[in-house]
């Protein structure tokens, strides 16, 4: 793969509508976590035929979100797959000049924040199963600040900001070998204004 783009920002609906599949997203996830994988590999994850898998991952590539990677083994029978990007932003920006737009992002964000809110409660469900290092480190916080939209835009910046700094050294760290003690850690902030 050529060089990465850090994010890749989906601005038209069609690709919006690709990802925002319940099987797309969770396997996009997947693979941002494994970095390359077959869809026999994922379909054992998500209890998929490979076959269903193989079809959806072939969606995701025909939209540029993820594309071919290099063999991971000897099985040249086997195809990989890999993200085409770091991850993945939609802003409202880009979808709101159209009814038709904004009713596929707002399907799309009550997706995501579902699949995020099912990552919460299965951590929960499991936490008993953690150790208590891992059950104190994990965090569930809210803040009710007042903020202007300039506020909350540069708070956004900078809460991502600190993420990719500590995704790049943890990335840094795992192909230096360093994987001691490392899981995967979901970091989920919201920041949205309300009225009482």
């Amino acid at each position: 793969m050529a060089d990465k783009d850090r994010d890749r920002r989906i601005t038209d609906v069609g690709t919006l509508k690709a990802i925002a599949h319940p099987l797309r997203a969770q396997l996009y996830r997947l693979l941002i976590l494994a970095g390359a994988a077959t869809a026999s590999q994922l379909g054992e994850q998500v209890d998929e035929a490979p076959s269903l898998v193989s079809y959806h991952l072939r969606k995701l590539a025909e939209h540029g979100l993820i594309e071919e990677a290099e063999p991971r083994s000897g099985d040249g029978r086997e195809r990989w797959w890999q993200p085409a990007s770091d991850g993945l932003s939609v802003r409202d920006e880009d979808f709101r000049d159209a009814p038709e737009k904004a009713a596929a992002h707002t399907a799309a964000s009550r997706l995501f924040f579902d699949q995020r809110i099912d990552m919460y409660r299965r951590y929960l469900d499991e936490r008993a199963h953690w150790s208590d290092e891992w059950t104190s480190a994990a965090d569930n916080s809210e803040w009710l600040v007042r903020l202007t939209p300039a506020e909350l835009g540069e708070l956004s910046k900078e809460l991502g900001d600190i993420v990719r700094r500590y995704q790049e050294a943890s990335r840094a760290a795992v192909a230096a070998g360093d994987t001691e003690g490392r899981e995967h850690v979901a970091v989920h902030t919201y920041g949205f204004p309300f009225r009482v």
